[in-house]
């Protein structure tokens, strides 16, 4: 008779709270009333990511009152820069002016897609336009240089 009650109790247990909402972090942001819930939710998965996996410093969160949303701020390692971090759910549009707004801020801005499946995917944003590096490696031209000398030879 004991075993049945176990049971019984076994079964009656509340499911585990959902250990997000009870997050510190997750209430910092919920606590600064941006209104869009699926923003907060990103800016979270962003947070954790930026904190946990890629061991930022000092990454810590800030309302935009011109945007409504939240932003990450925090130093890719330490003695680094700050970087602002822009977290959007990818359903959600992004215009040049709002950019501008995180830009004005000073600091190097990053822009993290965040997909309903939780993939994250960073875009450096710079103020106009940047040269991109060159290309790193033992390259070879192999290309038309070389049918060039040939046809010269003959």
């Amino acid at each position: 008779m004991s075993k049945a009650s176990d049971r019984a109790d076994v079964s009656e247990k509340p499911p585990p709270p959902n250990w997000i909402l009870q997050h510190p972090a997750y209430r910092e942001m919920k606590n600064l009333e941006v209104g869009d819930s699926a923003q907060v939710h990103a800016a979270f998965l962003v947070y954790m990511d930026l904190a946990e996996v890629r061991r930022w410093k000092e990454v810590s969160c800030v309302k935009s009152p011109e945007l409504q949303v939240v932003l990450l701020e925090g130093r890719e390692k330490e003695g680094a820069p700050i970087q602002t971090v822009l977290p959007l759910p990818v359903h959600r549009s992004l215009c040049h002016k709002s950019i501008r707004h995180v830009l004005d801020r000073g600091f190097p801005m990053l822009l993290c897609a965040v997909a309903s499946d939780s993939t994250l995917v960073y875009q450096r944003m710079t103020d106009g336009l940047v040269t991109p590096d060159p290309p790193v490696g033992p390259f070879q031209d192999v290309g038309r240089r070389q049918h060039r000398k040939r046809r010269q030879r003959r």
